[in-house]
């Protein structure tokens, strides 16, 4: 199961900027951890260095769903800016959320999904015409995407050109549908949500912190029940 997850700052400043950089970090090191391998697939650079308005991390694993919970929502960080010195403001927020791919199927490149049609290869004007089919054009199926090759003399080589070409032509229009996702997710994502973090991160060092009170109370509240029914 593959999953996209972006990590943003909105319209947050540089401070927010620098967190996001920061929770990439954290969030694929724990994604480690827990048997999964994420993947960075994009990053949008901020004004200072080492800093992101926004990244997009790739996520691959049997069960994502458990790892997901645990970070899908705001992060805030409590700390003094590395950038402002005498900054007042202490309290910092990103947003982490999930992006709903493309709707298109792209499927795996194997031959099944690829359907290939000979023609014959002309020079210019119609010049030097082959009278035999070498020309191929591979057409992906899911998708409708297509690459032709018709260099080689060769049918055979012909037809291997146009798959490599076709795979290219994939990795384009996954890269546009995935710029055209991270924008509305940018859109969606211009006011966060600050009042119920899902993670808190403490310090320079970006320590984790204590738990939201909402997860203490609910906690506490637990041991409670737990003692009434004893």
């Amino acid at each position: 199961m593959n999953n996209l997850i972006q990590i943003t700052a909105a319209r947050g400043p540089a401070e927010c900027a620098w967190v996001v950089a920061k929770v990439v970090k954290l969030l694929m090191a724990d994604a480690k951890t827990n048997g999964l391998k994420p993947t960075v697939i994009s990053k949008e650079k901020a004004d200072e260095k080492n800093t992101f308005n926004s990244a997009i991390i790739q996520l691959e694993g049997k069960d994502n769903s458990a790892f997901l919970k645990e970070w899908i929502g705001t992060v805030q960080w409590i700390g003094q800016s590395p950038f402002r010195k005498f900054h007042k403001r202490k309290n910092w927020f990103v947003g982490v959320s999930e992006v709903t791919a493309s709707s298109k199927n792209y499927g795996s490149l194997k031959d099944s999904n690829i359907k290939y049609e000979t023609f014959r290869a002309g020079g210019p004007g119609g010049q030097h015409v082959n009278k035999v089919e070498t020309a191929v054009r591979a057409i992906h199926i899911p998708t409708g995407i297509a690459a032709v090759s018709r260099d080689s003399k060769s049918q055979l080589q012909n037809k291997k050109a146009a798959k490599a070409k076709l795979l290219i032509a994939l990795q384009t229009d996954q890269l546009e549908q995935l710029k055209n996702t991270k924008k509305e997710n940018w859109q969606q994502h211009t006011e966060l949500e600050r009042g119920n973090p899902i993670k808190i991160f403490k310090g320079s060092n970006f320590k984790p912190n204590h738990r939201p009170k909402k997860f203490r109370n609910e906690r506490q509240k637990h041991r409670q029940s737990k003692r009434i029914d004893s």
